[in-house]
Formats: structure tokens, sequence, C-alpha cells
């Protein structure tokens, strides 16, 4: 019995290396190439729109860790104005989105350029999404595992609940991704995502204009021993990355 279970997991473990190493690239390209030719004059449209209604750049482009936490460039349209206060500062995050901005997001249709980073080989459609740079240092060595693959455009979270999940549900969803993928279950994760996208659900945390800032594992402990939040209340996610623009996390 032990023996038979022994070589059902070498079976398992074999058939996800092969996808992880061919079929999933594959794959990929078979529904990526088709997609930027199909999508590209509505991403047309979009461009024309973003630049019209919120300026120039229309892309908005950010650092963000892929796999092996390596570096690389997101792309995404653009939902924010770059206005400032009086001193110079962007203001707030929900005063500088446009109810153009929030239908883009409801929609996912400033998701669209990450279909470029999948081309470039540096993400995949499904896989855990690319978070911040500083979130690296933060992770404990089990959610540092969301590493270990190709980020997605969709992922096991998104379509679990997205922003209404709190950061551990997220990462822990990730990490079983990690361990798990599979062809049939990127083809659920995408037939799901059409339904989220759909439904525009868990697009804000609640209470949330987006999502918190996750804070660390320590920073978790340390504020359920005092029956704190464990996250930022502030959700100015441009404040700690990019200028012109808010970091989505889902």
């Amino acid at each position: 019995m032990k023996l038979h279970a022994v070589r059902e997991e070498v079976r398992s473990c074999w058939h996800r290396e092969v996808h992880w190493r061919f079929g999933k690239r594959l794959f990929d390209l078979a529904l990526t190439v088709p997609a930027l030719l199909l999508l590209s004059p509505v991403m047309a449209v979009v461009a024309m729109l973003v630049r019209f209604k919120l300026g120039a750049p229309v892309l908005f482009r950010h650092q963000r860790p892929g796999i092996g936490g390596r570096p690389f460039i997101l792309l995404k349209f653009r939902t924010m104005t770059n206005a400032h206060d009086a001193n110079g500062e962007l203001l707030p995050d929900e005063q500088r989105i446009t109810r153009f901005g929030q239908e883009l997001r409801r929609t996912s249709l400033d998701e669209l350029p990450e279909l470029i980073n999948v081309l470039r080989g540096e993400m995949s459609l499904v896989g855990p999404r690319p978070l911040l740079m500083s979130y690296l240092d933060r992770y404990t060595r089990e959610q540092m595992r969301r590493h270990d693959v190709l980020p997605g455009i969709t992922g096991l979270a998104q379509v679990s609940g997205r922003n209404n999940l709190s950061w551990e549900k997220k990462f822990a969803l990730d990490v079983w991704y990690v361990d798990h993928c599979s062809f049939w279950l990127d083809i659920k994760v995408l037939a799901m995502t059409i339904r989220a996208v759909l439904g525009g659900e868990g697009v804000s945390a609640p209470g949330f204009f987006s999502a918190p800032i996750f804070q660390g594992a320590a920073a978790h402990d340390r504020d359920s021993a005092a029956a704190e939040p464990s996250v930022d209340t502030q959700s100015n996610e441009s404040r700690e990355s990019a200028p012109h623009q808010h970091v989505n996390y889902d």
C-alpha cells in the first residue's frame, strides 16, 4: 500500500515537472498570441481613452518580483490621474481614481497589457499574482514558495475571493497552486476568472480602496496578540512605491 502511494506521488511530481518545464509555456503561448491579436482593437481603444481621460503615460510600469523573486517590469493601463495637493504630493488613491478608472479595474481591462509580459516569458496566464518587491523580506519561508513559479495574470486566490481574502489565505492558496498545478487546473482557473470578471467580484477589500498593505507574518502575530489589525489601515500604495499610479494587489 505504501509503495503504491509512493509511486503515485512520484508520478504526480513527474507530471507537474513536465507541465512546468514544457506544457505551461506552450499553453500560455497558444492562448496569449491569439488573445493579443483578437484583443488588439480593444487595447487600442482603451489606450486612446486612457490618453484622452487621464493623459500620458498610457501605461503604468512597475517593478515586481517574478519567479525566484527576480524583478521584472509589470505593464498595466493607468486608472488614476496625477493630481497633487498644494505641497506637490500625490493625492490619496481614492481621490485620484475616476469613474472611468474604476470601470477599467472592475472589468480588469487595465490588466490586458500583462499579456505582453506573458509573451515575454515574465509571467504566465495563471499563477500567484506579482505583488511588491518590498514584500519579499516579509514572507515566511512557506509563503516565499509562491515565487517558485512564474507570476500570473490570474490565480487561484483571485478566483477564490480576490481582495476579500486575508493575506494569509491568499498565500496559502498560492502555495497550494504551486504544489498542485496542472493543465486542467489552469483551465479551471481561467474559466472561473471569466465568471469573476463578469461579476466584478472582490475588486476591493472590505473597508479599503484596494487592499491593505501586507506587513509580514511577524506583524500579524504581534498585532493578533494585541487584538489589533495586522495591516496598515492606509491603502495609498503609491506612497510606498511608484509615483503617478496606484498598485493593484489582486
